[in-house]
């Protein structure tokens, strides 16, 4: 059984809040689509906005090299002919060799929506993929709201899928525009149409309404389907598409079809990740086989079994998509988690149970690891002796000044030792964590240059016990990179500055120290 993905990430992911792409950020994701080998690129609705037909007019379809470049529109108005609607016309000379037509398929929505009678509605079904495949493209048809048209009045759902393959369509799309039709319901639907025609590719397209977005599409392929719509990651409006990430590891690793290679399925989480960042969405860690702690292990029981085979925790190998597993510690680990974490960090602890109480007792006090990779290996190594700080502190001190009418200057004075040389340094700074980053590594940068290539890249605060107000404790987390390392540091007090300090330090202690002892 082959299945074809078709991805919409570009077209209807976009219709999430808060994203935005312009079309050289569309085609760096098209590009990034298609080292996974999917078969279809939906890049968007040229015949909507500026944007979108600036990306079909200047990208290159042939630059893909296993998916076809897809246009998106709909069907033509109902009293017009296709060849005098610009939304349809317009495909006709756009160089991407498929187009997508969307149509009712609901008769509520012909009536209510277009307000026009379901003859003409086929009518236009019918004039609009005839003119597109005339045109000498390869057309695919999406029955909008088809589950709820279906549920409504059969005879009429499947009538408009008639008209479409009729007309040229080689695929007929069904969508849950809603996202409202549960797995059971789905299934039969799609069965029942994959019987009224025999021949013709069945296609899915779910959204997420109600949580069954994936379940849905996996479902529908289990009765018959074999073209399957999502988005990277599940955007799109609303609470998103059919995600199509763990759709594709759950056609191939579960349900034993084999939709892309085993290179193609190893960059899964890689390139989940590059559309999140392109489309400046954190990446949810949490997210199927993809996320971050989607392979992490912090009980201890879920270690041990871990430490003994895999399999005893794990759905399946971490590394078949791409990504790794990781061993968090905190307050409920056990020692084989803190063993298990020191050899991800390249340590070798002995008194396993000293740095377990260490961890404890710190996450008692507001600490948190887990994001802290950085601090926790210089917690390890403080508890048994082996930490090489990179300097003494004598003092530091920060002043920050307002004057009427203008700008807020912050000055950040430390006074350390550095491999015995007493060192005061002043710097300014937009803020005070600015400010003592500046100062620092000009204090001790003539003694490690590496501090050089070492960035922050991230800083988070977050207040702990709200109800104390002003005085509440503080954790800050901060990221830093060298290019091609990410770490994560972590400081905790009632003074934001005294947080800050601790985990600027210990972030780059561990830039120059870790790398050659983890």
């Amino acid at each position: 059984m082959s299945i074809k993905l078709f991805d919409t990430t570009l077209r209807d992911g976009t219709q999430r809040e808060g994203v935005s792409l312009t079309a050289e950020d569309k085609a760096r994701i098209a590009r990034e689509l298609d080292s996974l080998g999917l078969h279809y690129i939906e890049a968007g609705f040229p015949a909507s906005n500026p944007k979108d037909l600036e990306f079909f007019e200047g990208f290159d379809a042939s630059e893909l090299r296993n998916a076809r470049l897809v246009a998106f529109t709909r069907a033509r108005r109902p009293s017009g002919r296709a060849e005098d609607d610009p939304a349809v016309t317009l495909l006709g000379r756009l160089s991407a060799p498929v187009a997508c037509i969307v149509a009712k398929s609901w008769r509520m929505h012909v009536e209510k929506v277009l307000g026009t009678t379901p003859e003409a509605n086929l009518e236009s079904v019918r004039d609009t993929v005839a003119y597109l495949i005339a045109a000498g493209k390869e057309v695919i048809f999406d029955a909008e709201h088809y589950f709820d048209g279906f549920r409504e009045d059969p005879e009429h759902a499947l009538s408009v899928l008639r008209a479409a393959t009729e007309a040229g369509a080689t695929t007929l799309v069904l969508c849950d525009t809603n996202g409202g039709t549960l797995p059971t319901e789905l299934k039969a639907i799609v069965a029942r149409t994959v019987r009224e025609f025999p021949g013709v590719e069945i296609g899915i397209h779910t959204h997420n309404d109600a949580g069954c977005g994936v379940a849905n599409a996996l479902a529908a392929v289990e009765a018959g389907a074999t073209h399957v719509q999502g988005t990277m990651n599940g955007v799109g409006e609303r609470c998103g598409n059919c995600d199509l990430v763990a759709t594709i590891a759950n056609l191939q690793l579960k349900m034993g079809l084999e939709v892309v290679d085993g290179e193609q399925l190893r960059r899964l989480t890689e390139v989940s990740n590059y559309v999140s960042e392109i489309m400046n969405i954190t990446p949810d860690a949490h997210r199927p086989y993809v996320g971050r702690s989607a392979f992490a292990h912090k009980g201890g029981l879920h270690v041990d079994g871990i430490s003994r085979d895999p399999r005893t925790y794990e759905h399946v190998a971490p590394d078949l998509v791409g990504n790794q597993r990781r061993t968090p510690v905190g307050e409920l680990s056990g020692k084989n988690s803190v063993r298990a974490k020191a050899a991800e960090l390249g340590l070798e602890v002995r008194d396993v149970a000293a740095v377990l109480s260490a961890i404890k007792q710190r996450e008692h006090e507001g600490y948190h690891y887990e994001a802290a990779d950085a601090s926790l290996a210089l917690l390890i190594r403080r508890t048994t002796g082996e930490d090489e700080p990179l300097f003494e502190l004598e003092s530091l001190r920060v002043i920050s000044e307002k004057r009427a009418g203008g700008e807020a200057t912050v000055e950040a004075t430390i006074k350390l030792f550095v491999r015995g040389e007493r060192v005061i340094s002043t710097a300014e700074g937009n803020g005070p964590v600015n400010a003592l980053d500046r100062a620092l590594r000009q204090a001790i940068e003539p003694h490690y240059p590496e501090l050089k290539g070492i960035h922050l890249s991230n800083y988070k605060v977050r207040i702990l016990d709200e109800h104390r107000a002003t005085a509440a404790t503080t954790r800050v987390l901060i990221d830093y990179t060298d290019g091609k390392r990410v770490w994560g540091a972590v400081g905790v007090g009632t003074n934001i500055i005294e947080a800050s300090w601790q985990a600027l330090v210990d972030g780059l202690e561990y830039g120059v120290n870790g790398a050659k002892k983890g």
